[in-house]
């Protein structure tokens, strides 16, 4: 922790005789921020008002005694340091007052200039220490509610996978920027891989120990982002019941990653230029501002230009947000990376489902590189997932394989590959083959429920799937089982 700056926290003097606080103001008064009250009472109105690191009190004052009043300022005050002046060695009654934490050092008068002067710097460190510790307990609670409100089974890319030109560009960019603090920009097609960019970025920098907040800003509409950004004050607007702290002060000395976030009006994105340029925030319905540390990532559809445009968005807060970017590309543009991809999505459901497939065949590869993916990545591990549920070996097959519904893109002449029909007659051969897969999941998935009586928990088990996968594939395929 940095040494703190002596002068610009309070320290709180007390006595009942005006010369007694003359002669610590001549003492003291270049060091440190002084304020003074006469006697117990007076002081404990000036703790309304002021925030004390430290609190200097006589002990031998009429009304209220020097113990009596640090106990209660403590009551006020817990986090500051109560010093009790004394020219009386009553060591019983000290001992007493340190035991109960009201006093927590005593200087026998006529004090040292340079002692007190020390034990006056100790007691604002551990002012300080106190604070800051409150603050990361604060931060902490704060971050694992966040982390408990956006628990989900999250699309999972791991590390930057491939081996393509492109992505090794990539990473090279990432291996840049990762340990500055400066804002990166991420451009990219919706599906790729951005959030595993942005979680590159913070796991190469020294910030990897603290909070990574990831921001999904389509969740909130208009004034609602500003508020979940910044946080709010009580009573801010009609819903803010209680003090809330903002997704930037929860990743305070960490990054905040903000995912394609539509252009923003023009009082957030003041509050963005004046976070990004000094590094201070402000809650919605307050003007008392903080500093925050946190280390801001974009990403965008295609790029920031075509996301925001250029009018009314402030000039000075494009400029600050293209500081450094990372174009990602499609996945179309690195046909290389397609099968890596996929044995890793292969890899990430056969340690969810034992059962599932283990392998690609090389025509499955064959049929995957030559699809386009307009859904990128995402839409590859869906297909993925799909696959490693109607495969009843340890290998996919291409009749394994659906696309989405749209045409199946075939970007170069490939050999062709005969689907597997299914033994029944079908009359669908005109059909799509995601649509004919969807027929055979159909009947495999009403079979299994006939056979287990329509237990949902039962068919996951035969199946070898987890029951919430199970239930997306009922709804999907819109199969009513109760």
């Amino acid at each position: 922790m940095d040494e703190p700056d002596f002068k610009s926290v309070p320290v709180i003097v007390v006595d009942d005789e005006e010369d007694n606080l003359d002669a610590f103001r001549f003492a003291f008064r270049k060091s440190f921020q002084l304020h003074y009250a006469l006697g117990g009472p007076a002081a404990l109105d000036l703790l309304d008002r002021v925030d004390a690191a430290v609190i200097v009190s006589d002990q031998r004052m009429p009304k209220m005694s020097g113990i009596e009043f640090l106990r209660r300022a403590k009551e006020r005050r817990p986090d500051a340091f109560g010093i009790l002046l004394t020219a009386y060695a009553d060591l019983p009654v000290l001992v007493d007052a340190i035991n109960s934490g009201a006093v927590d050092r005593y200087v026998q008068k006529p004090w040292d200039s340079k002692e007190l002067t020390a034990i006056l710097r100790q007691g604002i460190k551990s002012f300080a220490t106190v604070r800051e510790n409150k603050r990361l307990r604060e931060q902490l609670a704060q971050y694992a509610g966040y982390l408990e409100r956006e628990q989900r089974d999250a699309l999972d890319y791991g590390e930057i996978s491939g081996e393509s030109a492109a992505m090794r560009e990539v990473q090279r960019r990432i291996d840049e920027v990762a340990e500055t603090s400066s804002p990166v920009l991420i451009e990219a097609e919706p599906g790729c891989e951005q959030e595993v960019v942005a979680r590159a970025i913070h796991v190469g920098s020294s910030r990897e120990e603290r909070p990574f907040v990831r921001v999904t800003c389509a969740a909130f509409r208009g004034e609602a982002l500003e508020r979940e950004l910044f946080g709010w004050r009580k009573g801010a607007f009609p819903a803010a019941f209680d003090d809330r702290a903002g997704r930037f002060e929860l990743a305070d000395s960490g990054t905040i990653y903000l995912d394609t976030p539509e252009r923003p009006n023009r009082s957030l994105q003041a509050r963005l230029f004046r976070l990004l340029d000094e590094g201070m925030i402000e809650r919605v319905g307050t003007t008392d501002a903080q500093s925050v540390d946190a280390r801001v990532i974009v990403s965008v559809s295609n790029s920031l230009e075509r996301a925001w445009g250029e009018e009314d968005v402030l000039p000075e807060l494009l400029s600050k947000l293209d500081v450094f970017r990372i174009r990602l590309p499609a996945l179309r543009d690195r046909k290389d990376d397609i099968p890596i991809l996929a044995e890793h999505f292969l890899r990430k459901y056969g340690r969810r489902n034992a059962r599932a497939a283990t392998a690609l065949s090389s025509a499955a590869k064959t049929m995957l590189t030559s699809y386009d993916f307009p859904g990128n990545t995402r839409e590859l591990e869906n297909v993925i997932e799909r696959a490693a549920i109607l495969a009843r070996g340890d290998e996919i097959q291409p009749e394994h394989l659906a696309f989405q519904a749209r045409s199946h893109v075939v970007s170069s002449p490939v050999a062709p590959v005969q689907p597997v029909e299914p033994s029944a007659p079908d009359a669908s051969q005109g059909q799509a083959l995601s649509t004919k897969l969807e027929e055979i999941e159909r009947r495999e998935l009403i079979a299994a429920l006939e056979r287990c009586g329509g237990n949902k928990a039962e068919v996951a088990r035969t199946l070898g799937i987890q029951r919430t996968t199970l239930y997306y594939r009922l709804k999907r395929l819109g199969i009513e089982a109760h």
